[in-house]
């Protein structure tokens, strides 16, 4: 399995911008050198907290700061765009990154995003679909790639370079809770990233959606690979659960009344933090506590999903620079080698070493008993030749 983060990012509005990105990036270093796999970086408009306009951008300064995390577009908003532009950057990307980067997609989740760019919410998905298959016959480059639609045209079109990454760099679609985002992953043989995984009505769909992918890409001629498959949920870690619940008091409420004002997810402002922590813990919408809760929600995911091959912290700030850093570090310390099968060895050596402890023991101090005794003998004085 692998681990990284989704970075839509969430800042709370109001905070100096430029500091807020600076911390995004230096959160990407951090994971780096703890060892994450990947982290997903979001594209959104308006509101004022998912301040990343361009993921793309952001990836190619990420990317000069980092050395084997890998990046991907978390997600690009594929109606907002010409599908030739998405191509033409990812493929750059593809070869600065030398083949660190991955594609993901969607239709656009916000919709005042869609309302200032003019869109009908109600055509995104549509959109979205047309414009993968632009994209993926792009990226293919076996032959000039001609498509006329009422929003975007292409005439022989051919992307000046291959990618790096052959055939083509990973691509992963979301998907929450409607069929649409499982339906056109099968259909190109695509990744998924169900980014509303650990809430009530996400969690439910997980096998069906699953399924619906499966089915779609037998139709197509596809295959899926469980492997390509995310799952996004999110958490927040300390040494204890008392110490989990303080850290947040930071930034948890302003969170998830953001949340609850822009996507479908009912939530009562007035709800106390207590009321928050039990709840997410209970459902396992959010993990507030240790380590060991990790690993549960993560164990509890795989079962409800007959399993998958990434699993993805939301990154928000829920806590304090400082705490959520140590948060990240819990998690690749102690949640990360349970899954990875890296404690394994270490955990047997144990077993096996404190198993014949005492065996052990005794001959250590048979071993020490002799060394004194050989050094008494040597030391001792000769006796003199009569």
């Amino acid at each position: 399995m692998r681990f990284g983060v989704f970075l839509a990012p969430f800042h709370k509005a109001g905070r100096n911008p430029t500091l807020l990105l600076e911390q995004d990036l230096a959160l990407i270093e951090h994971l780096d050198r703890l060892g994450f796999d990947e982290a997903w970086i979001g594209e959104h408009h308006s509101g004022g907290w998912e301040i990343i306009s361009s993921p793309e951008v952001f990836i190619a300064s990420a990317a000069a700061r980092t050395r084997r995390i890998r990046l991907g577009t978390g997600v690009v908003s594929l109606p907002y765009h010409h599908p030739l532009h998405v191509a033409d950057r990812i493929v750059l990307l593809d070869h600065l990154t030398r083949g660190r980067v991955m594609l993901g997609v969607g239709p656009g989740q916000l919709a005042s995003d869609a309302h200032m760019l003019g869109i009908d919410t109600n055509r995104q998905r549509e959109m979205m679909e047309e414009s993968l298959e632009a994209v993926v016959a792009l990226l293919a480059g076996e032959e000039p790639v001609t498509r006329q639609t009422d929003w975007f045209t292409l005439r022989d079109a051919v992307l000046q370079l291959a990618p790096y990454t052959r055939p083509r760099p990973e691509i992963a679609v979301a998907a929450t809770f409607s069929p649409a985002g499982p339906r056109t992953a099968g259909r190109f043989g695509a990744g998924m990233l169900s980014i509303a995984a650990s809430q009530a009505a996400g969690f439910d769909i997980l096998g069906s959606h699953w399924q619906v992918a499966t089915e779609m890409a037998a139709r197509h001629g596809q295959t899926m690979d469980r492997r390509g498959w995310r799952l996004m949920g999110q958490m927040h870690l300390a040494d204890t659960v008392e110490q989990a619940a303080k850290d947040v008091a930071y930034g948890l409420t302003d969170v998830q009344n953001y949340q609850a004002k822009v996507l479908p997810i009912p939530f009562d402002p007035s709800t106390p933090l207590a009321e928050r922590t039990e709840h997410g813990n209970a459902t396992g919408s959010f993990i507030c506590g240790t380590p060991d809760m990790a690993i549960a929600q993560i164990e509890r995911l795989w079962q409800q999903s007959g399993g998958f091959g990434g699993y993805l912290l939301l990154a928000a700030d829920l806590a304090d620079p400082e705490a959520t850093r140590h948060s990240y570090e819990l998690f690749a310390r102690e949640v990360v080698p349970h899954f990875t099968g890296a404690s394994a060895a270490p955990l047997a050596s144990e077993n096996w070493q404190f198993g014949k402890s005492e065996t052990w023991r005794n001959q250590t101090s048979a071993a020490i008993g002799k060394a004194i005794q050989d050094h008494a003998a040597a030391a001792a004085p000769t006796p003199a030749n009569s």
